[in-house]
C-alpha cells in the first residue's frame, strides 16, 4: 500500500510539474527577459534610473528660492568657474541646480499628463471598442474632432488668457488633447478582444458588461498598457519642453528643460556660452532615447506574451 501511495504521489508531482512547465510566463517575467536580452535596453534602463536619481534625488537637497534667486555679479560663469560645475546663466543662477530642478519638473509633468491621458483614453477606448456600433461611431467622431484641432496654438492662446497659470494648469491643457490618440490605441485592441471565446463565455454565464470589461478584457491588454505608458511619457516630456522653449510652458520662475534650452535662441549663447543650453539638450535627448529603447523591449515582450498565450 505504501509503495502504491508513493507511486501515486510521484505521478501527481510529475503532472503538476508538467502543468507548470506548460504555463506561459507572466507578463513581468517576459518583460524582464526581453530587457535583459537587449544590451541597449539594459543600458537605457540604467541611464533612466541614474537620471531619476540625479533629478529627483538631487533636487531634495535644493531650496527652490535659493536656486532661482538672481545674482548678477555671478552671471555667465563658464564650465567649472567659481565652483559652478556647469557654469551660471545671465542671472547668476547655477546651471547644475537648474538642471536638477528643471529635469524633475519636466519629468513630473510628463508623468502627470500620461496618467491623466491613459486613464481617460483607456476608459473611452474600452467603452468604444467593447460596445461598438452607434456608441463607437459617436465616440470616434468626437475623437476625430478633437484630433483635428491645432493643439499647440490653442494651448498657447489659453496660457495667455488663463489667470494664475501654473504647472497644474499646463498638465490639464496638454492632457486635454492627449487622450484622443490613447483612446484610439486601446480601442483597436478591445475590438479584437470582444469576440474572443472568454468574452462570449462570460456573457453566457450572465456577467455584466462592466465586469467583462474590467475583470476579463482589461487584464488581457495590460502589456499594451505598460508599453503605451512608457512611450507616452517620453512624448509628453517633449511637448512640455517645446512649450517652455517657446515661452508658453511653465512660468519663467519655474525651472524647466525647455527654459534652459531656450538660451539657444541667442546666437551669442550658441557659439560662446554652450553651457547655458547644451546640458539640458543632452539630458532631454538621452532620456527620450533611453525611454524609447526600454519601450521597444517592452513592445517585444508584449508581442512574445501574445504568441505564448
Amino acid at each position: 500500500m505504501a509503495e502504491k501511495k508513493e507511486t501515486a504521489t510521484k505521478k501527481a508531482n510529475k503532472k503538476d510539474a508538467k502543468q507548470k512547465a506548460t504555463l506561459p510566463p507572466s507578463g513581468f517575467k517576459v518583460a524582464v527577459r526581453e530587457i535583459l536580452r537587449s544590451k541597449s535596453a539594459c543600458i537605457a534602463l540604467i541611464i533612466i534610473i541614474l537620471i531619476l536619481l540625479f533629478t529627483f534625488g538631487g533636487s531634495l537637497f535644493l531650496n527652490r528660492a535659493q536656486v532661482t534667486e538672481m545674482n548678477i555679479a555671478d552671471a555667465y560663469y563658464g564650465w567649472g568657474e567659481a565652483g559652478h560645475l556647469l557654469g551660471t546663466d545671465d542671472g547668476g543662477r547655477d546651471i547644475m541646480k537648474l538642471l536638477m530642478m528643471g529635469g524633475r519638473n519636466s519629468i513630473m509633468i510628463g508623468i502627470s499628463v500620461t496618467l491623466i491621458t491613459e486613464i481617460v483614453g483607456l476608459i473611452v477606448g474600452l467603452i468604444s471598442g467593447y460596445y461598438g456600433g452607434a456608441i463607437d461611431s459617436v465616440i470616434m467622431r468626437i475623437v476625430d474632432f478633437v484630433q483635428i484641432l491645432p493643439q499647440l496654438p490653442i494651448i498657447i492662446v489659453l496660457t495667455t488668457v488663463i489667470r494664475n497659470y501654473n504647472a497644474v494648469t499646463l498638465v490639464f491643457l496638454i492632457a486635454l488633447f492627449g487622450w484622443t490618440a490613447t483612446s484610439r490605441y486601446y480601442r483597436s485592441f478591445i475590438l479584437s478582444q470582444r469576440e474572443r471565446d472568454y468574452v462570449l463565455a462570460s456573457k453566457t454565464s450572465g456577467s455584466s458588461n462592466l465586469q467583462i470589461m474590467f475583470r476579463e478584457v482589461l487584464p488581457n491588454i495590460t502589456s499594451m498598457i505598460i508599453i503605451d505608458v512608457v512611450l507616452t511619457i517620453a512624448g509628453n516630456i517633449g511637448i512640455e519642453t517645446s512649450l517652455s522653449y517657446l515661452g508658453y510652458g511653465l512660468p519663467s520662475t519655474t525651472p524647466s528643460l525647455g527654459t534652459l534650452i531656450g538660451f539657444a535662441d541667442d546666437p551669442v549663447n550658441v557659439i560662446n556660452r554652450p553651457w547655458l543650453w547644451l546640458p539640458a539638450t543632452i539630458l532631454l535627448l538621452v532620456i527620450s532615447l533611453s525611454i524609447n529603447y526600454v519601450g521597444r523591449a517592452l513592445q517585444r515582450a508584449g508581442d512574445a506574451r501574445q504568441r505564448e498565450n
